[in-house]
Order: structure tokens, then C-alpha cells, then sequence
């Protein structure tokens, strides 16, 4: 009896270990899960990690504790449409002539992000991935540059710059869609689109999935619900208090889907980056929200940090450190890079990536900078950061129209160090000669590597 009761607890024993083995080997063939989360024109200054002290943002807030944070994290576009390209390429849009957005007005079926440049999406259903995107696309209205198109299996939301809250804009030329098919009705727009978000995370059982939810906001127009700006009565200026609303209600979402993760016991196994498109519009001529880039200098459409430098928080529980920050310069561009490696897919030297892989960076095993140098172009703007030095070019007036002549003229650019003024007012051209001739040698050369835009800048939004 004695024997034959070992005999069976061995084989328990062993039954267990295979049980074990082999959900260990599922668990790490099984890759993770990647959420994006795009703000729309948010300020630098407004959520609570960030110094905010009007708007509570307990749920970003908790996202960046369970995470790591980086300070000095920059967009290669001020604003929204070229950020969106190379966000969704990890390579400088300027490089294929993706530098301007594209007019919300126009009819031209040819503007929009080429279709030769495979995207984040495309990359990763190629992987096994299911893909989503939930929100602002503008990247081009025409069939070819529809998300489905370029590797999303599914799209909520808006192909334009800008949509109501309000109302779905069944008529019309940027109506809500679902899919392909436009959508009559809807809630509270940033409500709807964590909805939907949230749905979609539901929906998904074995299949890794990657979902890119880019809210329009807090991209004006200005609406904001009863219930959002009830929270808000001691904010007076009515701008000011209609922002935070909108801001609010974006949290809020953050925190539903960070909700849902936890429910569905997928926190472990899901990669989230939470990030902005560009820094607030707070110069005159912008549609001004009511955002702050404190202590930031400038403002989106410009090149002064705060134009380019945004929020980034990167969260893999169990995988990476929490409640970090990390001063290191870091680009948008990363992010495609970084959620490769993640999946599993190694990039092809063909691919031509400007971003880089961040994990060896979060995880300790690279100690040094993940880059060289950061680079921007824009019209008659320009930037290049290199360590804490930085040399930039940029203006209050409209963008103008393309003028290749001032491509490689950065007469009148000015030399700050970030590290002992953050808000660039000390210039120190006259002071470093030599380091404006650096930088300006090495934008240059950088410069030299780009195409001509495809399409003239288009009007204010």
C-alpha cells in the first residue's frame, strides 16, 4: 500500500511539474500586449507628475508610479499630424515628406502618409497581433491611407485634425466611423472612445493584441460635460476650467482601461506607453485651449521645448522598474522600436528606424544614451539637441510656404544648455561659438538625408 501510494504521489508530482512547465512555456511564448495612449495638445505642465496643481490626474499619476517616466522625452513634430507619422514608423516623417499637416479642407486624394511606409500596425499584425486604433487618425482621408488599410483591423474614430464632442458629424467631411461606416450617434466623445477601448480589451482571449488609443483630447473645440466641469468650480477663468474638464474625463479613461487590464489579469503581460503628440497651443494665432507648458518655453508649431517636449510614461509590470524617472532625451520614434522588441520582431536594417529600442534602457543592461543626437525641421523651424546643448531656429509667424533655400541657412539660431535653463531664455550663441558650428555642422549633415515636404503647411488648427 505504502508503495503504491508513492507511486501514485510521483506521479502527481510529475503530472504537476508538466502542468507547470508548461503553462511557464506558454507564458513566455505568448507576447505581451501593447497599449498606446496619445493625448491630443495637452500642456506640459498639466497632470500631477508633472507639477499640475489645478488638475487632479490621479489615474495618469498612478501610471507613472507604476512605471517610469521619462523628463526629458521629445515629439519629432510640434504638431499633430507629422508626430502621428513618425510615431507609427519610428523614422523622421521628414525623411519621406510627411513635415506639414495635411488641410483638413483639402480633397486631394494624395496627402496622406505614404503608402510605402509600413507602420507600427502593419508590423505587428505580421506578428500574430490583433491591431486597433480608437480616435484621431490624420494621416489622409482617401481609401489608401484609411486605417484599415495600414494594418488595423479595426478603427472608432475620426480621420480629420479636429471633431466635436458632441456630435458624431453624421454629415459632413470627418464624420465618426466605425470601420468604414459612419457612425449616427455616440456619447461624450472622449467617453466613447474609452469605451470602445475597453470593449476591445474584453474581446481579446489568446491573440496578443495592440491597441493605439489617440484621444483628440484636449484639442479644442472646447466642449466639456456638465459632469466633468462640476469637478472644477474653483477654477475661474472659463477656458482654463473647460480644458481641465476635458482633461479630467481623458483620465478618466486612462484609469478604465487600466481597470480592465487588472480585471482581466493582463497587467503582467501588457506593455502600456502613455504619451502626448505635442506641447499645448499657447501662442497667439494657435486655437489656444487653455493648456500650460510651465516652465517650458513656446508653445505647439514651434521648436522651443515647449513646443516638442512631452509627457512619456512607459509601465510593464513585473518587467520594469516603478515609480522611476529617467532624464535621458528620448523620441516618439522609440516607441515603434521598443514595441518590436517587446513582440519579439527584430527590425531589418532595411526597415531604416530612427528610433531606438528602449527596454535595454529601462531594464539597466544600457547604461548610456539611447541617442546621439534629436533633430527637427519644420518649415522655417528648426531644433538639434545634443547632451544638454541645444541649437534652435524658430518664429511667431504662420508657417510659411516651403522654401528650400533656407534648408541649410540657420543664420540667427541661438544656443541654450538645457540642464541650467530649462526655460531657454540665457542665449549663449556668442558665448560657444564653437558649439553653434557643431550643431549647426550636424544638423546639416542631417538635413542633407531629408526629402521636400509633399504638401505646403496647411492653415492654423
Amino acid at each position: 500500500m505504502k508503495r503504491f501510494t508513492r507511486i501514485l504521489a510521483t506521479v502527481a508530482f510529475t503530472f504537476s511539474l508538466l502542468c507547470l512547465s508548461r503553462t511557464s512555456a506558454e507564458g513566455q511564448q505568448k507576447p505581451p500586449n501593447i497599449v498606446v495612449i496619445l493625448s491630443d495638445d495637452m500642456g506640459y505642465a498639466d497632470i500631477g507628475v508633472q507639477g499640475s496643481k489645478d488638475i487632479p490626474t490621479p489615474n495618469i499619476d498612478a501610471l507613472a508610479k507604476g512605471g517610469i517616466r521619462f523628463t526629458d522625452a521629445y515629439v519629432s513634430g510640434p504638431y499633430c499630424s507629422p508626430t502621428r507619422a513618425g510615431l507609427l514608423t519610428g523614422r523622421y516623417q521628414q525623411r519621406f515628406g510627411h513635415e506639414f499637416n495635411p488641410d483638413s479642407a483639402t480633397t486631394d486624394n494624395e496627402i496622406g502618409l505614404p503608402v510605402g511606409e509600413i507602420t507600427m500596425a502593419d508590423r505587428l499584425r505580421a506578428a500574430g497581433y490583433k491591431t486597433a486604433l480608437i480616435g484621431k487618425w490624420h494621416l489622409g482621408r482617401a481609401a489608401q491611407f484609411h486605417p484599415m488599410a495600414r494594418g488595423f483591423d479595426e478603427f472608432f474614430g475620426f480621420l480629420g485634425g479636429s471633431h466635436s464632442y458632441f456630435e458624431p458629424g453624421a454629415t459632413g467631411k470627418n464624420p465618426l466611423l466605425d470601420g468604414r461606416k459612419i457612425v449616427g450617434e455616440t456619447t461624450y466623445l472622449t467617453d466613447a472612445f474609452t469605451d470602445r477601448a475597453v470593449d476591445f480589451i474584453k474581446q481579446q482571449r489568446s491573440q496578443p493584441f495592440f491597441l493605439y488609443l489617440a484621444f483628440n483630447a484636449v484639442h479644442a473645440p472646447m466642449h466639456a460635460t456638465d459632469r466633468y466641469l462640476a469637478r472644477f468650480p474653483h477654477i475661474v477663468n472659463k477656458q482654463r476650467r473647460s480644458y481641465a474638464a476635458m482633461l479630467s474625463a481623458m483620465d478618466d479613461g486612462v484609469g478604465k482601461i487600466l481597470a480592465t487590464l487588472r480585471e482581466r489579469k493582463l497587467e503582467d503581460n501588457t506593455l502600456i506607453i502613455f504619451l502626448n503628440d505635442n506641447g499645448g497651443p499657447v501662442m497667439a494665432g494657435t486655437t489656444i485651449n487653455g493648456s500650460s507648458n510651465a516652465p517650458l518655453r513656446g508653445s505647439k508649431r514651434q521648436t522651443w521645448e515647449g513646443g516638442i517636449r512631452v509627457a512619456f510614461i512607459v509601465r510593464w509590470k513585473g518587467h520594469l522598474a516603478e515609480g522611476k524617472t529617467d532624464a535621458r532625451p528620448i523620441i516618439q520614434l522609440d516607441v515603434l522600436p521598443t514595441a518590436l522588441a517587446a513582440a519579439g520582431v527584430k527590425p531589418q536594417p532595411g526597415w531604416r528606424l530612427d528610433g531606438v529600442n528602449l527596454l535595454p534602457y529601462l531594464t539597466g543592461k544600457n547604461s548610456g544614451q539611447p541617442h546621439q543626437g534629436l533633430y527637427w525641421r519644420l518649415g522655417e523651424n528648426m531644433a538639434i539637441r545634443k547632451g544638454d546643448w541645444k541649437l534652435v531656429k524658430t518664429d511667431e509667424l504662420p508657417l510659411q510656404a516651403v522654401n528650400p533655400s533656407f534648408y541649410n541657412d540657420l543664420t540667427g539660431a541661438e544656443l541654450y544648455n538645457l540642464a541650467d535653463d530649462i526655460g531657454e531664455t540665457k542665449n549663449l550663441a556668442a558665448a560657444h561659438p564653437d558649439k553653434v558650428k557643431e550643431l549647426t555642422l550636424d544638423w546639416q549633415q542631417w538635413n542633407k538625408e531629408l526629402a521636400q515636404p509633399l504638401w505646403a503647411p496647411a492653415p492654423r488648427e
